[in-house]
């Protein structure tokens, strides 16, 4: 009889198909989801002048998503340690791609807020399942690199919408880039088929012939057998009450410094997400021009996370986050501030760069922080409370850009939760991290190594 520690068996597993075909699948969902969130911010001018709204109303309409956002990320990460991730994603694909379709067909600010909300939910739940699936498969070489890479495609889905709004708004008004979002229920059906569901979860549910094959292929090397036992580390045992588990074994203090971190950095993304465009209208640019600045921001911030998370594999990812949230705060001032445009392009791909790109690094951390068993409970209460910040977001820089303060004031006050992050993750306890405890054990303990189980089997 073999005694099997699956997570072990993830993280020293080669990189193979199913680790490239989880990636795959998860990238699209990720895209979807980055273009369903960024274009509101793209075709905001426009929907600014279509319903007659003021500054002040059009960051309550964009923020009626984020509030969405934040139950959605709670409630799903929660759902689906339960319910099993898969499903979760599905449903959360359904919520974000119907409803964002929807707001489109509405002819008012109160129908297109409460469309949005619906949306919201879809499009903050996906996140902390997505992050929580990377992680767990990922081989622990890579597992930085592969979540960042996967949510790049948060970017793509930015570009996307930046690429599609210079076009079709102009042609068709801005209701034909909200119907575009319908597309993405047509990949439920495949995403039921080809995601894998999660190890933990397959265990406690003694589902373990769906569970061998899996490991099968996560591993091509395992060799299942029919006395093979599956055990759970004891600390990942007890599922009556998983918010807790964020707050055990020294976790507590840490558990709200991340929290504040996220807080500050979705503050961040979504204030240049929801009025870098119309920032950068009322500096004079055409909205063409200004169109052009979310796609560089965008691809700033594909580079920042696929950067960030190949440093993070690299170094310690917490120092790599507080060098990345300092970036953040000199580049977003700058925003602020004349310059040739060759140099702008250059500072906005920074600040894509340092923001949303440090959000996809900040995933990745929570991801490798909190055990697998409470793993999407701890990616979505941390998105979830950071959520609030990204509500906030829309509603202050509108509230600033409704008073017609200088150019500079209004980056300034996106930059100055750059400052507060960095001193947030500078008092998180790297030592309470699951990865790291994993790695001592794995240093103390004899090293569970499937070809030597094999040979003595």
């Amino acid at each position: 009889m073999r005694h099997i520690d699956v997570h072990k068996l993830a993280d020293a597993a080669r990189f193979n198909r199913f680790h490239a075909g989880l990636l795959f699948w998860c990238a699209i969902i990720i895209i979807f989801d980055g273009y369903d969130l960024a274009v509101v911010g793209i075709a905001l001018p426009s929907i600014m002048k279509g319903m007659g709204v003021t500054a002040t109303g059009a960051g309550f309409m964009v923020s009626s998503a984020l509030f969405g956002m934040m139950f959605g990320a709670v409630i799903m990460g929660s759902i689906a340690d339960r319910i099993g991730r898969p499903r979760a994603i599905a449903i959360c694909i359904a919520l974000f791609s119907v409803f964002t379709a929807a707001a489109g067909m509405a002819q008012d600010p109160i129908t297109f807020s409460v469309t949005r909300f619906l949306a919201g939910l879809g499009i903050g739940g996906v996140m902390p399942n997505v992050v929580a699936q990377m992680t767990e498969f990922s081989p622990r070489r890579i597992r930085g690199t592969m979540v960042t890479l996967m949510f790049s495609g948060y970017s793509v889905g930015g570009m996307l919408a930046a690429l599609m709004g210079k076009s079709l708004i102009e042609t068709y008004g801005w209701q034909s880039v909200f119907l575009a979002a319908s597309i993405p229920v047509l990949i439920i059906p495949a995403v039921l088929r080809w995601m894998p569901e999660s190890l933990p979860f397959l265990i406690q549910r003694n589902r373990l012939d769906t569970l061998r094959a899996v490991l099968q292929k996560m591993e091509p090397s395992y060799r299942a057998q029919a006395t093979d036992r599956f055990a759970l580390p004891q600390a990942e045992k007890g599922t009556s009450a998983p918010l807790s588990m964020l707050f055990r074994d020294g976790r507590g203090f840490s558990t709200v410094m991340l929290w504040i971190a996220f807080f500050m950095c979705l503050f961040m993304v979504y204030a240049l997400s929801s009025w870098l465009t119309k920032l950068m209208a009322g500096a004079g640019y055409s909205l063409g021009s200004a169109l052009t600045f979310v796609l560089v921001l965008n691809f700033g911030a594909m580079a920042g996370a696929i950067g960030g998370g190949w440093l993070a594999d690299k170094f310690n990812i917490k120092h790599v986050l507080v060098g990345m949230y300092a970036l953040a705060a000199v580049s977003i001032t700058l925003l602020g501030f004349r310059m040739p445009t060759e140099a702008l392009f250059f500072v906005v791909a920074l600040a894509g760069a340092s923001t949303i790109g440090t959000q996809i690094v900040t995933y990745a951390y929570a991801g490798q922080f909190y055990p697998a068993t409470v793993r999407g409970t701890g990616i979505g209460w941390a998105s979830g409370v950071g959520r609030s910040g990204a509500i906030l977001a829309p509603i202050v820089i509108g509230v600033l850009v409704s008073l017609s303060l200088p150019l500079q004031q209004n980056f300034l006050a996106m930059a100055v939760p750059a400052v507060i992050a960095v001193l947030a993750v500078l008092l998180i306890d790297h030592k309470r991290s699951a990865s790291v405890i994993d790695s001592e054990l794995s240093e103390t303990e004899p090293s569970l190594s499937l070809r030597a189980q094999q040979l003595g089997s």
